[in-house]
């Protein structure tokens, strides 16, 4: 099972911008515990960075043609106004899970985007993203995937 992990705008700046909220765990040692984790649930992850809207709307299109599985997004700064992408995620038919490393309701923040996602995981810190690689196997799984 093929999953296309989708980092928003500032996430490549994870363990150096604003610690205090995001810990001091850098986007290279996430990437290295998402794809241990995703391992042992049978999974492929395909990760994508971008501060970008359009060049993360142009990856999800291209993992859909592919046939991705489902897709972990964490769309960082395009929550605020990201309309372009949540119309693109809405279009998709594999499920999607949006996580947050903070809780974004505590913070006073909206994700424009997770109306379009199956479900939403926040504030965890790292965590979130484990939580939400079990939670978009398990989707699959019940949508007739074959997980190891």
């Amino acid at each position: 099972m093929t999953i296309l992990v989708i980092q928003g705008a500032n996430m490549a700046a994870l363990g150096k911008r604003q610690p205090e909220i995001y810990g001091t765990t850098t986007a290279a040692e996430l990437d290295a515990l998402m794809q241990a984790h995703a391992a042992r649930r049978g999974l492929s992850l395909d990760i994508f960075y971008t501060h970008v809207e359009g060049e993360a709307i142009r990856r999800v299109y291209q993992a859909a043609e592919e046939g991705i599985d489902g897709l972990l997004i964490n769309p960082a700064g395009f929550l605020h106004a990201g309309y372009a992408l949540r119309d693109c995620l809405r279009s998709l038919k594999p499920p999607i899970v949006e996580v947050h490393m903070s809780n974004i309701d505590k913070r006073g923040l909206h994700s424009v985007t997770a109306e379009a996602a199956h479900g939403l995981i926040a504030g965890f810190g790292i965590r979130s993203y484990l939580h939400g690689l079990d939670a978009l196997a398990d989707l699959i799984a019940e949508r007739g995937g074959k997980l190891a």
